[in-house]
């Protein structure tokens, strides 16, 4: 294990995270639900994902593009209507909304579907992959890219929490379908270019 590695890893990766769909799609879901339900689901992702770049190494650069970005879209769909299609009613608790309803496996099952569809080919992935291939060092390089997305991933659903002391719940659930419905036909264009 090699701190200095780890730490390059770190850096790259958080940097390369921070303007990522999978952090967007962690506020998104850490302004709905309870943010440790989020994180569980988000990081038990990102761990599958850390570990499919590492034991594929580079090879998960020649995955191919375009079924890649038509999964992406089309969980990005989905997520878009089952946002609008939700219960938001004006003036109600929103924390009964919130809390009350989904079960934390439902929560952290969500995240981790998400996260798991979204990320998979990702830039960060095959920056992952490429990184384990050329320090040759798997437990440094897993753990600086682990906690690089960790790390973004917390952020972005701390930050999904504080929207909702400034934006009702109902404002942000139609702001983030549309966000979802873009990155859908984002990835939908990605896929034909």
């Amino acid at each position: 294990m090699s701190l200095a590695i780890a730490a390059t890893v770190f850096a790259v990766i958080f940097t390369a995270e921070l303007p990522d769909k999978t952090a967007l799609a962690s506020l998104i879901l850490g302004s709905r639900y309870r943010p440790t339900w989020v994180f569980t689901g988000v990081a038990a992702a990102f761990a599958v994902h850390v570990g499919l770049a590492i034991a594929a190494g580079s090879l998960l650069a020649l995955l191919p593009h375009r079924p890649v970005e038509f999964v992406v879209a089309a969980a990005f769909a989905i997520g878009a209507i089952l946002l609008l299609r939700g219960r938001h009613e004006e003036g109600g608790d929103e924390h009964v909304e919130l809390y009350g309803k989904p079960s934390f496996w439902r929560v952290a099952w969500t995240g981790f579907a998400v996260i798991l569809v979204a990320e998979f080919g990702d830039l960060t992935q095959i920056a992952i992959a490429s990184l384990a291939a050329r320090y040759h060092d798997p437990l440094s390089v897993g753990i600086g890219s682990a906690l690089a997305l960790w790390a973004v991933a917390g952020i972005a659903i701390v930050g999904g929490r504080g929207l909702l002391k400034v934006v009702p719940l109902t404002w942000i659930t139609r702001i983030a379908a549309v966000i979802m419905l873009a990155m859908s036909g984002i990835s939908l264009a990605a896929a034909f270019s």
